[in-house]
């Protein structure tokens, strides 16, 4: 009956497998104390602190970035290519982001990796030491591997498919390409419970609203990424982020979690973490004053990284900040003072401070005024050190460039995104039971969803399906004519189908009022409108009259080529409510329970 669909995806390439990968140990042995100790013996002060900060570098290439890095570089940082900022802060980690220009594809990423760790090793006779290599690569919304890449659903996705083994899977194979192309951190997983729904920064970041399962998953990943995959998981964002309505990036939350609610709602993920051995965890820039009554965000209170997080929680490893250039820690000290206060509340691990000489210099002099020690500062970099044994960067510290190339993408990864992404699409409303589509034929009409492409990536793309023509291209907020002509093409069809991208949020920065205008007008045609929610389930609230809903919690191609799938009838949702998804007057009714989901 309908013959054509229009949505979002992303193309995904196929290559050669990875070879298995030795997952190295979380305990510390001799020969890695030995080498600890040695190397660190080897360090001038200076290169100890240095080794305290990971940062962002301008460039695709560690010696020969294109002019506009190297004026961003030399602007940042006062020298000009990714090589020199790493040899002059004698730095202890590289974060990579696309917007740095450090992602575009596998064999760039891997011979920049190279280079990156042949500047830091530099002399090693002269104490230098390779590189802890990061990126946010959560997956679903948040990626910064491109395509070849496995590009998995992301955390709430993974929530809505209950699958422990799944979720293991997801990380393992995501660790294993990071790894490949010399990537270390994989800054997951997200341990944070979302039991806000107006959470504007967590969210499907998620695992979900229940402690049990988001412990669960947590733990999972956590092996995934370390046991199997042999690199570093990163769990955050501690004490817990995901009960706040405030953006750490631009302001400063407040959780008014009691100590007993932050007991059972925030504290179990983190310790099923350290229990499952993650090597680090990254702080929050929160105020929680149940755990620490003096108004400081987390990443500065030793109350709670010192006091709670090693001292009652019992963690070991290393505690990254989150990034220090964030409103969140800002807020209440100057750039001068955050690093320092970060290092006395018990930090390892400085995140992109927004001036980096500015804060090496504080900390440089912190130590000669007597405000922190330089054994506190070896206390660090021997728990940063004994991570870049444990990944083998002692022996190893260079990837293999052509192996990278067949590693990532490789045609099983693909294979088990499709299968996880596959068990995570969730039908939430079928009033109609309009779904799954009959095989008759007829006139579809279509929507673009609210889905943002990133830049390079916006020309049209097809992928031929029977009974369904899959389109993928940039799309924009519409506009009030976009919505009338839409409205009007859609009393022409026998049905439409819109994607929504959090059009429960209305706020005056981000009007996605005008999505729900336009769900409004697409049903005020007549015919029948299937809504799908491409990220936060929450929109269903804000669409009055919509009777049929499915959500997939991300735009990923996996996500959309089982949507197709789901509507024609080829794919049972399977996937079930991770989060409980309130009515939109803010009375705390519930619309659809934790756990509802529907299947054909």
């Amino acid at each position: 009956m309908w013959t054509r669909l229009v949505t979002a995806t992303t193309l995904v390439a196929t290559l050669a497998p990875i070879p298995a990968v030795v997952s190295a140990p979380v305990r510390s042995s001799a020969a890695e104390r030995g080498w600890v100790t040695s190397t660190l013996r080897q360090m001038s002060l200076e290169q100890k602190v240095g080794q305290l900060f990971a940062t962002y570098v301008y460039g695709g290439d560690a010696t020969e970035p294109t002019a506009a890095d190297r004026a961003a570089n030399l602007a940042a940082f006062g020298v000009e290519t990714p090589a020199q900022v790493v040899e002059r802060y004698h730095l202890g980690g590289v974060c990579y982001f696309s917007w740095s220009h450090n992602l575009d594809n596998p064999r760039q990423i891997a011979t920049l990796s190279n280079g990156l760790q042949r500047a830091a090793l530099g002399n090693r006779a002269k104490g230098m030491v390779p590189l802890l290599i990061s990126t946010d690569q959560e997956q679903g919304t948040v990626v910064r591997m491109p395509p070849p890449a496995a590009q998995f659903p992301g955390s709430m996705a993974l929530g809505a498919g209950r699958s422990a083994p799944a979720a293991q899977t997801a990380a393992e194979v995501t660790g294993r390409e990071l790894r490949a192309v010399g990537i270390h951190q994989p800054y997951a997983p997200i341990a944070d419970v979302n039991v806000n729904p107006a959470n504007p920064v967590i969210g499907v970041r998620s695992f979900g609203a229940d402690p049990t399962l988001v412990a669960d998953l947590t733990a999972a990943q956590v092996t995934g990424f370390q046991d199997r995959a042999g690199g570093t998981a990163v769990a955050k964002h501690f004490p817990g982020h995901g009960d706040t309505a405030t953006d750490s990036h631009t302001g400063l939350p407040v959780i008014s979690h009691s100590r007993a609610e932050w007991d059972r709602i925030d504290a179990p993920p983190f310790r099923r973490a350290i229990r499952s051995g993650v090597e680090s965890i990254m702080t929050a820039h929160i105020v929680v004053p149940a755990l620490d009554p003096s108004g400081d965000p987390a990443t500065l209170s030793p109350t709670i990284l010192t006091g709670v997080l090693r001292g009652e929680l019992g963690f070991r490893g290393v505690i990254v900040t989150d990034a220090l250039n964030m409103a969140g820690v800002r807020a209440k000290y100057g750039d001068e003072r955050v690093p320092v206060l970060a290092l006395k509340a018990g930090a390892d691990q400085l995140l992109m401070p927004p001036d980096l000489a500015l804060a090496r210099d504080a900390v440089l002099r912190a130590v000669a005024t007597g405000e922190l020690t330089e054994r506190r500062i070896d206390e660090s970099v021997r728990r940063i050190l004994g991570v870049k044994y444990r990944q083998g960067l002692a022996r190893t510290p260079l990837v293999d460039v052509e192996q990278a190339v067949r590693a990532v993408g490789a045609p099983d990864h693909l294979a088990a995104v499709t299968r996880v992404t596959d068990a995570t699409v969730t039908a939430v409303r079928n009033d109609a039971s309009v779904l799954p589509l009959p095989r008759t034929t007829g006139r579809a009409g279509h929507r673009l969803g609210q889905r943002r492409l990133r830049p390079g990536r916006g020309g049209r793309r097809r992928v031929h399906r029977p009974r369904a023509r899959v389109t993928a291209r940039p799309a924009t907020l519409p506009s009030d004519a976009t919505i009338a002509a839409t409205a009007s093409q859609a009393a022409e069809h026998d049905l439409t189908v819109v994607l929504t991208n959090k059009a429960w949020d209305t706020t005056v920065t981000d009007p996605r009022a005008t999505q729900q205008r336009l769900v409004a007008a697409l049903l005020g045609a007549g015919k029948p409108v299937v809504v799908v929610a491409v990220r936060d389930p929450y929109d269903i609230a804000y669409l009055p009259g919509v009777a049929t809903y499915l959500t997939t919690y991300s735009y990923t191609r996996a996500a959309m080529d089982a949507l197709v799938r789901a509507l024609h009838g080829e794919l049972s949702p399977q996937g079930r409510l991770p989060v409980t998804i309130p009515t939109a007057e803010g009375t705390g009714s519930v619309l659809y329970p934790y756990g509802h989901g529907l299947s054909w």
